[in-house]
């Protein structure tokens, strides 16, 4: 029986890692961890060059470094994990570039889309989960700074409002989530949709 693709995404600091890696815990021997870009040594080379905040990388070329590092991720972790009937929690996948590049940076959501699908085979997840924050709270969370999160509360807003309308477009795959709350009351909400989507899959 195939695994369960499940992906966490959101603004920078909404509490994706923290949520993918309670998740994973809570699978035992089922979860199978990956992040992006990374998950693989090429995906870990190019996750250092998009987070070097004195890298000076144009959209375009952002969205294709993160298209490289996800076929690799999707090629040599996630399809055989699948495969092997594992649970596959991502944090981030494809939507982050639509959100990022394709609608924040303005290179268009479809464009970015194509590359995507090449990237990555067609692979969709069967479960992402949206962690709502609002970018001023999300900008007080502690964590080292990166390119992205340089760019200011203007580019968050952005995400979270390109984030709204991809949740809207494919209402069947998104879950929702207060990401205001404390961890482990947004960890219960996640289990009693992983545990409904994978009652689903064996139905």
């Amino acid at each position: 029986m195939r695994g369960l693709f499940v992906t966490f995404e959101g603004i920078d600091r909404s509490g994706k890692t923290t949520q993918a890696g309670l998740l994973v815990e809570a699978l035992r021997d089922e979860g199978v961890a990956v992040r992006e870009p990374g998950g693989t040594e090429l995906g870990e080379r190019v996750r250092d060059l998009v987070k070097d905040a004195a890298l000076d990388a144009g959209p375009r070329a952002e969205a294709l470094l993160f298209a490289a590092a996800r076929a690799q991720l999707v090629e040599a972790v996630i399809r055989p994990a699948l495969e092997r009937g594992g649970v596959v929690v991502s944090d981030r996948f494809l939507d982050s570039s639509l959100a990022y590049q394709g609608d924040a940076r303005g290179l268009g959501v479809d464009e970015v889309e194509r590359v995507n699908r090449f990237a990555t085979g067609g692979l969709l997840p069967d479960l992402t989960f949206l962690l709502e924050l609002d970018p001023a709270e999300a900008a007080q969370r502690a964590g080292m700074l990166d390119r992205f999160e340089d760019e200011g509360l203007a580019l968050q807003r952005a995400v979270a409002e390109a984030y709204d309308r991809l949740a809207d477009a494919s209402p069947g795959r998104w879950r929702r989530l207060d990401a205001g709350r404390p961890a482990g009351d947004v960890h219960a909400d996640v289990m009693v949709a992983v545990e409904a989507a994978r009652a689903a899959a064996r139905a």
